[in-house]
């Protein structure tokens, strides 16, 4: 009984991993490749041409496997040119020619063109992925930070970081590779040199809201259901696109999902107990710089280089300078929580001054941010690489380095981190902008 439930487990499992299900999915919403009709030979093993990521899991496939997806490659195409060719399909002026988003400069991924029928699910979906991204976080959280909930804000901060060690590591771990293209079409590429199992944007898009509405429920006045269905729209938009992406399979968004909720389960009820100790204890500097750094090496050591491990880098490193500013913050008594009988919090009268002192600490705080980091790369990388004797005429090799990367990506966002948390509330104070 045990095996049978095991075996229709793993053909489940089988089956929610075929990238012909994303295949069909983004052709349902308008999203077509520019492969050829034909392929005149199988892969023998290689990697598809517009997938020049650094690592592709080489497929193995029998020649009834590979005829399989040739015939669905078919279907999909066929019925691509079937709903275009319709009196009531997309007309010429309705399509939009268009090139992946974000290219990567480091891994000089550049991807292939493909069409879009439907414009509004195309920006919607790709808001829905920035919604995961590593750069939607770093502006969220100084925004939440200054204007709404440092509180909240630190603790977030711990939740992403931990959710996108854990995630990059498993990825580095279990190695699949992204989605075959084609028949998927690739309408994002940033990524495509990281291995995509467990999806990290599904676990941080679904960490982030659920733990964003957990520690604000009861501290914040709103409704169980007004929070509940933000943050489960938010968690859905985010998994939903990275299918219509092409960059995740059905089964790997939906163990992303499930695997943070598994994450967030875990840490929900420690959040309080390690904010205090960050802000209190007096051995804490030196415990947040030993953990973070330390798992960072763990996993850099995991497999080869890739973007998974720079941004795991750069999300500890961030951790590790908004923890220090708030052990900081706390010893100085810089910048205190409301008190416990202020609860529950509710938002002020939305006034124009209020709106203006808002947009303006946020403007000059990200301005702040923005040239710290660019102060900082533009001193670290060359600095590396003449401490470890390596060319600094090309960045996108000397960062391919662990030993130049990981430092790098801890020194700039540690500071970035700190800034953020100590320095620009100060700065605000000065001001007259607190």
């Amino acid at each position: 009984m045990a095996s049978v439930a095991v075996n229709k487990f793993v053909e489940i499992c089988n089956y929610l991993q075929d990238p012909i299900h994303v295949a069909r999915f983004q052709n349902f919403c308008g999203v077509k490749g520019t492969f050829p009709e034909k392929r005149t030979q199988p892969d023998s093993g290689q990697p598809d041409p517009d997938c020049p990521g650094l690592r592709q899991r080489v497929q193995q496939s029998s020649d009834e496997d590979v005829g399989n997806g040739d015939a669905a490659l078919a279907q999909v195409n066929g019925k691509q040119e079937e709903d275009a060719a319709r009196p009531d399909g997309p007309t010429a002026a309705e399509t939009v020619r268009a090139k992946p988003l974000r290219r990567n400069s480091l891994t000089g991924d550049v991807g292939q063109e493909f069409l879009i029928h439907n414009k509004f699910l195309f920006y919607l979906f790709t808001f829905g992925t920035e919604l995961g991204n590593e750069m939607f976080f770093i502006v969220f959280f100084p925004f939440l930070f200054w204007n709404i909930d440092a509180l909240v804000s630190r603790r977030l901060i711990v939740v992403w970081a931990w959710n996108l060690f854990v995630g990059q590591s498993t990825k580095d771990m279990i190695r699949w590779s992204r989605p075959a293209s084609p028949p998927v079409v690739k309408v994002e590429v940033f990524y495509n040199s990281e291995y995509s199992m467990p999806s990290t944007h599904a676990m941080t898009g679904t960490a982030i809201p659920f733990c964003l509405f957990m520690l604000t429920y009861g501290r914040w006045e709103y409704t169980f259901l007004f929070g509940f269905s933000v943050a489960l729209s938010w968690s859905l938009l985010v998994c939903v696109s990275r299918v219509y992406m092409g960059m995740h399979s059905v089964l790997e968004v939906i163990t992303g999902f499930l695997y943070s909720l598994l994450v967030l389960a875990f840490f929900q009820p420690t959040l309080e107990k390690i904010d205090n100790y960050y802000m209190t204890d007096h051995y804490a500097p030196l415990i947040i710089i030993l953990s973070h750094v330390s798992l960072g090496l763990v996993a850099f050591s995991l497999d080869s280089w890739s973007t998974s491990r720079g941004d795991t880098a750069q999300a500890l490193g961030t951790g590790a300078g908004a923890a220090l500013a708030s052990h900081v913050n706390y010893q100085l008594g810089l910048l205190q929580d409301p008190p416990l009988s202020s609860l529950p919090l509710t938002l002020p009268p939305i006034t124009t001054g209020l709106v203006l002192r808002s947009v303006l600490r946020f403007v000059i705080g990200v301005a702040v941010l923005l040239a710290t980091r660019m102060a900082m790369k533009a001193v670290t990388i060359p600095f590396l690489c003449r401490l470890f004797g390596l060319p600094s005429d090309d960045v996108r090799q000397a960062r391919q380095q662990m030993k130049v990367e990981l430092p790098y990506r801890y020194i700039v966002y540690s500071v970035v981190g700190f800034i953020c948390v100590c320095f620009v509330p100060v700065l605000f104070w000065i001001l007259n902008l607190a």
